[in-house]
């Protein structure tokens, strides 16, 4: 999956319960971000818009892929 670089502000309070869940997961903070952050847009019903597609089949199988990989991160939160 492809990255970005971008920069945040957290509150200290979140930046902690973050950096002690990723710790306790094994994982960066970056990645446990990113997973969080997939996990809630999943949770609230966010669902990847139509796209102009190039490759609409390719286009099609990234956004159900990433659509699987938030649900199961779901599942695994309980």
């Amino acid at each position: 999956m492809a990255t970005r670089k971008v920069t945040l502000s957290l509150d200290a309070a979140a930046l902690e319960f973050a950096e002690r869940a990723a710790k306790a997961h094994g994982v960066s903070v970056s990645s446990w971000l990113s997973k969080a952050a997939r996990r809630e847009a999943v949770r609230t019903g966010y669902h990847v818009p139509a796209r102009p597609a190039v490759n609409a089949e390719a286009s099609a199988e990234s956004d159900e892929a990433e659509r699987a990989l938030a649900e199961e991160d779901l599942r695994e939160a309980g």
